[in-house]
């Protein structure tokens, strides 16, 4: 019975039964007439959860990883130079990425903790005035860390710069949870996919496109073939997809996406921040600390969060899981035995992240933490109670 327990990762998440009924579907021709009134809507769809109207969406049976490189293989050439910032696991995989295509990685080290420096970017880019920087590419927000950076201020650094560089965003684990502004921010290629906020299983990478980044594919060298956007945006024209598509994942988004508009996207970012303070108050009732710095980087979406010093935290996520069937995320990076995360985004509402927040603190009383049991709890509840939909409350 322990599989039917949450799990508290940041992703995959959580699968409603609603969704999992939308994507139980039997064998279809994707090459038939009506293909087309199941699949368009879904691209058109997905452009109001980007924050766009220009912006193309592209999709490809993948994980992001295979969006991150779909984004650098339609845009850039071999030797091309692209400044990234390294401050997490999932920013260091994309420099990585980037570094076996043959492209010429500007990197700007950060500590673990803090997001992308938008004044370092703009300082750079001002004194590359041959404008050899091609693109500057992004982590949302950085799963590993639990850190949130500030694309707005990343673009206006760029502008301050009059630098034409591309801007790539990855926002995998941010999309559908928190807001993302396409449009508003200046994107090029904003990369995500089926696993996280939108709910669904892994497997569909998530993209969308601007014009300028459309533009860049006339010039474009390094090899694709899987990942041609030119190939994907010619099929999808006609609403149709150059080789087999993800069929009951596209159902999936199509039920997704209804789910996001019927709470409005106001709703769903207002109650991953609620569910995200929750867990930030019961981190400090038990007397310990987030990696993120500071407030404005903390993430609406995943928690990480030190153990204290001398104890090892996959011990802790090991036992939650072997002792009360709940899954956390591990320690990624330098940050492994060091800090375990509690994902809190997707298919979630207050009384599920409070019995996480009850698994982990047991789990944490039993290897002999330094906490009160039941600290971390009340402090989630006595938040949830005041700024929740108490009818009780409203009456009062």
């Amino acid at each position: 019975m322990s599989n039917q327990n949450p799990v508290f990762i940041p992703g995959p998440t959580n699968i409603p039964d609603r969704l999992r009924l939308a994507m139980q579907v039997q064998t279809q021709d994707h090459r038939a007439p009506d293909f087309v009134d199941t699949f368009a809507p879904v691209l058109e769809d997905t452009k109001k959860v980007f924050g766009t109207v220009p912006g193309q969406i592209v999709t490809f049976p993948a994980s992001g990883t295979g969006g991150w490189e779909a984004a650098v293989t339609n845009t850039l050439s071999p030797g091309d130079k692209v400044l990234v910032a390294r401050y997490g696991v999932f920013s260091h995989r994309w420099i990585d990425l980037c570094q076996r295509h043959g492209l010429d990685v500007q990197i700007v080290e950060c500590p673990w903790g803090e997001g992308a420096p938008a004044d370092r970017f703009q300082a750079i880019l001002a004194a590359d005035t041959a404008h050899q920087i091609k693109a500057v590419l992004v982590t949302h927000n950085e799963t590993a860390t639990g850190v949130r950076s500030d694309i707005g201020a990343v673009r206006r650094g760029m502008d301050a710069a009059s630098h034409p560089a591309m801007l790539f965003v990855d926002c995998v684990s941010s999309l559908a949870s928190m807001p993302f502004e396409f449009d508003r921010w200046g994107v090029d290629i904003a990369v995500s996919g089926s696993q996280k906020g939108f709910m669904l299983a892994t497997g569909m990478a998530i993209l969308c496109v601007s014009p300028k980044a459309i533009a860049a594919m006339e010039t474009a060298k390094l090899p694709r073939t899987f990942f041609d956007f030119r190939d994907m945006m010619a099929a999808n024209a006609s609403g149709g997809f150059p080789y087999t598509p993800p069929l009951q994942l596209i159902y999936g988004m199509r039920e997704s996406l209804k789910m996001l508009f019927e709470e409005g996207l106001d709703n769903v970012y207002a109650r991953h921040f609620r569910l995200a303070e929750g867990v930030r108050r019961a981190t400090d009732a038990w007397g310990l600390k987030l990696v993120a710095h500071s407030p404005e980087l903390y993430s609406d979406t995943v928690s990480a969060i030190y153990v204290p010093e001398g104890f090892d935290s996959n011990a802790l996520t090991d036992h939650a899981f072997n002792a009360y069937g709940v899954s956390f995320g591990i320690g990624l990076g330098q940050l492994n035995g060091r800090a375990f995360r509690i994902g809190h985004l997707g298919s979630l509402t207050d009384v599920m992240v409070l019995s996480g927040l009850a698994t982990v603190e047991m789990a944490m009383a039993d290897l002999n933490y330094p906490i009160k049991l039941g600290s971390g709890v009340a402090a989630a509840q006595e938040y949830y109670r005041n700024t929740g939909a108490n009818p009780a409350k409203a009456a009062a």
